[in-house]
């Protein structure tokens, strides 16, 4: 079951060329003329090339301008490949009203307000959790879990009603949702938000989810790259790792924060294939990774102030059932294991299980089809990813790598009259796995039912519940 849900990624939809902006490749694996996935991406990685996604039968590279592209090595590669125009993007913070008050945003509906129709810097993101808190006293407590490399405050949510819901119960379940590692994936942290968002809101709304709070606590850490994503706004909107200085004497800064403890390798080349065969030659290269590439993973595990912060916070939290990492982009909901498609973990069907039925309740949404497997298959072999941390160190059973939309039209460049859309199926798939988790021991006669209670041990069709 597990080895045949290999990925089949959505194809590539050229966009109408725009001046002034980018150029996306998409370059189709042809094994048969001698150029796979782990070819293209050796070529990529002595180009110095920016490699946005990976799939079993392609690879995507951005290039800043045509001109880039031109004078690349890529350019005498002979792969079939699609291109796409990414329209430079234009950023502008809204007011610097909200920083103060949040008023102009009407956080107290997630239907009326007009915070998730844009995309926004850090200060107003910080605004945005101390508005939920002071709105929602009962039910939202903001946690400061450290500093990242330039001294900037992690914020992380706690959106809990605080007591178990009978004197019976035991400590309520954990549902960690993580917002965007990697810098430039923004439309992560604004389904964090929205997710947020929806967790206080009154159950009459469309995709409220505070339904879920009778069961679960959450944590909401939606910028787990604070200094990345400032960067993101002020320099370079596509830049990937933090903003680490590695040496006094590297010439680049920053690492991949997505390299954690579990199998971490210092010389770790990544992206990798997908192949199991161990004479790939891109499974150990006779040198350490150069610290200007994107995947960096530092000089040892936990380098990285955010991920060790991030660590520390996990191991303070009680009952924890489900880690969700939110990403961009290419439509998965991944399963560990990230650094060997050899080994599968010993919870692999159950984590299938809901998987599964996490994309068909996204797919019930607005038709958007997302595909599910081990991550090392459906995006690439790398060692200490951070799902594979949140299961095999922390013992978070439902650990997922989910990469929203899309697949690769816009790539990091969502539109952001998309944030609202992503986000409610991404609240539909979240309200999916809490119910799985909690209802597993009703054994549900169909793979599209999940139990919405314990207690009576009923079932749920996740197409005909719209408050699903």
């Amino acid at each position: 079951l597990v080895r045949g849900l290999s990925v089949v990624p959505a194809e590539q939809q050229p966009l109408e060329s725009l001046a002034g902006g980018g150029t996306l490749k998409r370059f189709a694996a042809d094994p048969l003329s001698g150029w796979d996935v782990d070819h293209i991406l050796q070529s990529a990685e002595e180009a110095n090339a920016d490699v946005w996604n990976v799939g079993p039968s392609h690879v995507d590279i951005y290039f800043p301008s045509h001109i880039d592209y031109l004078v690349s090595p890529l350019s005498l590669v002979d792969v079939p490949h699609v291109t796409t125009s990414i329209p430079r993007p234009h950023i502008e913070p809204s007011s610097s009203e909200f920083i103060t008050t949040g008023a102009s945003w009407n956080l107290t509906s997630l239907s009326n307000t007009t915070y998730h129709s844009a995309y926004h810097p850090l200060y107003e993101i910080e605004g945005f959790m101390q508005e939920l808190e002071s709105l929602y006293p009962d039910i939202v407590q903001l946690a400061y879990i450290g500093h990242s490399a330039e001294g900037r405050e992690m914020l992380a949510m706690k959106i809990s009603k605080g007591t178990p819901s009978s004197k019976n119960q035991k400590t309520q379940a954990g549902v960690v949702i993580a917002g965007a590692q990697h810098a430039r994936e923004w439309i992560a942290t604004s389904t964090a938000l929205y997710i947020a968002h929806a967790l206080v809101s009154d159950a009459s709304e469309p995709f409220a989810m505070s339904t879920l709070l009778e069961s679960y606590d959450f944590y909401i850490i939606p910028v787990p790259n604070p200094d990345g994503y400032v960067y993101t706004w002020e320099r370079d909107r596509f830049w990937y790792k933090n903003r680490q200085i590695i040496g006094s004497n590297e010439k680049c800064v920053g690492l991949d924060m997505n390299r954690w403890g579990h199998k971490w390798k210092a010389k770790a080349r990544s992206p990798q294939g997908q192949a199991d065969s161990e004479l790939s030659k891109l499974d150990a290269p006779s040198k350490g990774t150069d610290p200007c590439t994107h995947w960096y993973p530092g000089h040892r595990p936990f380098e990285s102030p955010e991920v060790n912060n991030i660590a520390n916070y996990i191991t303070t939290l009680p009952g924890l059932r489900a880690y969700i990492d939110l990403r961009s982009y290419g439509q998965m909901v991944s399963t560990p294991f990230s650094y060997s498609c050899k080994k599968v973990p010993k919870d692999a069907e159950d984590q299938i299980e809901a998987a599964l039925g996490a994309i068909r309740a996204i797919k019930a949404i607005h038709g958007t089809v997302f595909t599910t497997g081990r991550l090392c298959r459906s995006l690439y072999k790398a060692g200490g990813n951070v799902i594979d941390w949140m299961y095999a160190k922390a013992g978070i059973k439902f650990a997922y790598a989910v990469h929203l939309r899309d697949t690769g039209t816009y790539g990091f460049s969502l539109p952001p009259e998309w944030i609202r859309p992503v986000g409610e199926e991404t609240a539909n798939m979240i309200r999916f796995i809490a119910g799985f988790i909690r209802g597993k021991p009703c054994k549900c006669l169909t793979d599209r039912s999940y139990c919405v209670s314990e207690a009576s041990r009923q079932c749920s069709n996740i197409w005909e519940d719209s408050n699903l």
